[in-house]
């Protein structure tokens, strides 16, 4: 089989036309307005999108779509009645036409369809991955730009396809940018990246034709696109798998954690959380993997729903077609797509506890998603401690329980772990750790480049940015009734009119944000974020209760602002923005990123002329990475960190936590070694 026909043949078996059902019987509907979709409502879903078209159907994605808030609240506040469940769902027809509509899953029954325009692209999928990869690895024109490689005897070619990126405000189609690069083992864990391939094919990606061959710039300058293919010379080896090392250290002895009457936590259906006080729901959907809804803390209201909105990694290679690499790894693909299947004593350790999810495969068949999401305690240190100095042979010390939250997304080259953690200070913390493998690009030999770091013979690895957004809806003591407020820390003024004879004075000023738009950071002032409920006063403090975001300070997205990555991705401008709350508002740069040409997120919703105060807003912070490749970084990053947290400021009357048992060695059960300067 040739491989047009090859690829025609791939292309056809995804479009499916069932025998339609006018009626589902035994379809079981989760109840809880926030638990991520089951089996069977996915299979719901896809049946009555399918009863609805005459041809035949091809799915995209089918995700949890949330019910209104305010129908939310009023079943959470009032037990009301539970809000209908709705799927989300993107499909192509048989003719050619992109849907987005809206199932009501409890009526059984389409509630909105709407035809998507031409020049709006759905996310990347992994059909569309496998079909972009087969034909790469296939296509006649392809084999013969590798053919003048000379690659060595027993090289094998790998397709990275990835989302086209923008340049062209008159481009519609579906296009994916495919890189290649040689390994030279068939070993499951062998480098894929570290041997780039000067040549790079573009594809239709509705079609999946080719459609041109792009040269790749191996000098600073841009590459002749009529210049030959050379041979390739001067492979690296670096894998990273076990096999490959010279050597294993062999001193480093096991690390258990063992808790002999289990764990702390309960975890009731449909993803109910209860842990030392704290009370949430684990959600799941295909784009932000995992979300937490409805936090509370000893049965107070603290949080409606917490997520990672999006990220984009713009790189900042200048050269074509390295300009357009900006990917939006949850809008372009999904955290919930990419999410790894956590391995049992790797990923998480000690008592734990799975959460599985379900996505819908191109026919709507749904597809388990084993152990996406992996929940366990861990002991960080001391929680407090004090030792009296006039009675020192007593001390007071409580150790820090936390519980994590973890899931891992494989975004190709690069890893994200996501953690989100919870202590009994009810303090909660959002880790997010960056590993996995460089996106590498190939060169001459010896050639530096002032936007990339040289890994190797003819490798690079670009600069690049990770800017991330935090989505945090509050519901600090209410649902609504909420305000974003700044506070700076200055030295006392003359105006003040308090003595300060010495200079060494100084105050907080408040400034509530009336309106939505953004905040910048002012170190000199120390700035920083508070949520508070104007309608709740602190009993001792007699100010409003509340929580402050102890945030991170990182840089904003360096591109120029009349870059497509900064049109496409505006919140990466600024660190703090304010929205107020509206339904279906929840993806930071829009609904739609893939070959996006503007942000149609908060780049619209911040300049509404709205009132936030002591209303329902929304708090976006973005924070990034600035990402400077180290040849340490390579063939396998050790974790980048980035870490932010959510602390009680007025929340409590006092420590939240003096009701923690105490230390002591009859629970902890530590062990003394003796001599361990002398002897091994």
């Amino acid at each position: 089989m040739n491989s047009r026909v090859s690829f025609i043949k791939l292309n056809q078996e995804i479009y499916f036309k069932r025998s339609r059902s006018k009626y589902i019987e035994n379809t079981a509907i989760m109840t809880s307005p926030f638990a991520p979709l089951s089996a069977q409502e996915i299979k719901l879903a896809s049946t009555i999108i399918r009863d609805g078209h005459d041809s035949a159907v091809r799915f995209k994605t089918i995700s949890h779509y949330e019910a209104p808030k305010e129908q939310i609240v009023n079943y959470l506040e009032k037990n009301g009645p539970a809000p209908d469940r709705k799927a989300r769902v993107y499909t192509y027809s048989g003719e050619g036409k992109k849907y987005n509509s809206i199932i009501n899953l409890t009526q059984q029954k389409v509630e909105k369809s709407e035809i998507v325009p031409e020049e709006i692209q759905f996310p990347m999928t992994d059909y569309d991955q496998k079909m972009a990869e087969h034909v790469c690895e296939n296509h006649p024109k392809i084999l013969a730009e590798v053919a003048k490689c000379k690659l060595p005897k027993g090289a094998k070619v790998i397709a990275d396809p990835w989302c086209y990126g923008t340049d062209d405000p008159n481009e519609t189609r579906r296009l994916f940018q495919c890189y290649f690069y040689v390994v030279f083992s068939d070993h499951p864990e062998a480098n894929h990246y570290a041997n780039p391939l000067p040549f790079s094919p573009v594809l239709d990606g509705e079609t999946f034709e080719l459609l041109w061959i792009s040269k790749l710039p191996l000098e600073e300058g841009f590459a002749d696109q009529d210049a030959e293919t050379q041979p390739v010379e001067n492979f690296l080896s670096n894998d990273y798998h076990i096999e490959a090392q010279e050597s294993v250290r062999s001193d480093l002895k096991p690390l258990q954690i063992v808790q002999e009457e289990g764990p702390s936590f309960t975890v009731a259906p449909e993803n109910k959380v209860h842990w030392q006080k704290w009370d949430f729901t684990v959600g799941w959907n295909a784009r932000e993997g995992a979300v937490l809804y409805d936090v509370k803390f000893d049965g107070r209201p603290i949080f409606y729903r917490v997520s990672i909105s999006d990220m984009t990694v713009p790189y900042a290679d200048p050269r074509p077609p390295f300009h357009r690499k900006q990917a939006f790894d949850l809008g372009d693909v999904g955290f919930g797509v990419t999410a790894n299947s956590l391995g049992l004593g790797c990923d998480c350790l000690g008592h734990i506890k799975y959460f599985d999810g379900w996505l819908a495969n191109a026919a709507g068949d749904p597809v388990l998603m084993k152990n996406v999401v992996c929940m366990h305690e861990v002991d960080n240190g001391i929680q407090w401690k004090h030792t009296n100095y006039r009675t020192p042979e007593i001390s007071s010390v409580v150790r820090k329980r936390e519980l994590i939250i973890q899931t891992v997304a494989t975004v190709a080259n690069y890893e994200y772990i996501v953690m989100l953690i919870f202590d009994q200070a009810a303090n909660l913390r959002i880790d997010i750790r960056a590993t996995g493998i460089l996106s590498t690009a190939p060169s001459k030999d010896g050639i530096k480049l002032p936007f990339a770091t040289r890994l190797g013979p003819n490798v690079q690895a670009p600069y690049h940015q990770h800017v991330f957004s935090l989505r945090l809806d509050p519901a600090i003591d209410g649902y609504k009734g909420n305000s974003v407020v700044y506070e700076d820390v200055v030295p006392f003024e003359e105006s003040d009119n308090i003595p300060d004879p010495y200079g060494c004075g100084f105050k907080v000023n408040q400034t509530t944000i009336k309106k939505p738009g953004f905040v910048d950071e002012d170190v000199q002032k120390g700035r920083y974020i508070k949520i508070v409920n104007p309608n709740k006063i602190n009993p001792v403090s007699l100010k409003p209760v509340g929580y402050r975001l102890w945030h991170i300070t990182s840089q904003p997205i360096l591109m120029k602002p009349n870059s497509y990555n900064v049109k496409r991705a505006e919140f990466g401008l600024h660190p703090f923005w304010v929205t107020k709350y509206q339904d279906d508002e929840l993806f930071v740069a829009g609904e739609f990123t893939n070959q996006s040409q503007v942000d149609t997120g908060l780049g619209i919703w911040s300049k509404r002329d709205e009132n936030v105060e002591n209303d329902d807003p929304v708090l976006w912070h973005t924070f990034s990475l600035t990402h400077i490749p180290r040849p340490e970084d390579f063939p396998v990053m050790p974790v980048d960190m980035l870490s932010l947290e959510l602390k009680p400021s007025g929340f409590f009357e006092k420590n939240p936590c003096l009701d923690v048992p105490r230390s002591n060695q009859k629970v902890n059960k530590s062990v003394l070694i003796k001599d361990t300067c002398c002897k091994i």
